[in-house]
């Protein structure tokens, strides 16, 4: 079962589940802008009803809490982490979600 804290929701989920469906076989991680994600959970997936800005801002997020990295800094491209990959295996405690947002 995974952890689940407060201020998780189910956007979080479901991104960090379709960057993990990106893993290639050889283990390289895909980055993507919060913009095509967006795009295919919602428009291609239909697995949200969510705004862009919301999945934006959520990606932001679980880059502050390590889930997610920016790879990108200037064109805003995120992957998931080993923390993020982590917490779908439900290997972590929900101590280890805690931090402080900006």
């Amino acid at each position: 079962m995974r952890a689940r804290v407060s201020w998780m929701n189910e956007v979080d989920d479901a991104i960090l589940e379709y960057l993990r469906e990106l893993e290639t076989e050889a283990g390289h991680r895909i980055s993507l802008p919060p913009t095509a994600v967006w795009y295919n959970l919602v428009e291609e997936l239909e697995v949200l009803d969510r705004s862009q800005n919301t999945v934006s801002r959520r990606m932001n997020i679980l880059d502050q809490a390590s889930l997610l990295e920016k790879t990108d800094e200037d064109r805003g491209y995120y992957r998931i982490t080993s923390k993020g990959i982590a917490y779908l295996d439900g290997e972590l405690d929900a101590s280890d979600l805690e931090f402080e947002e900006e």
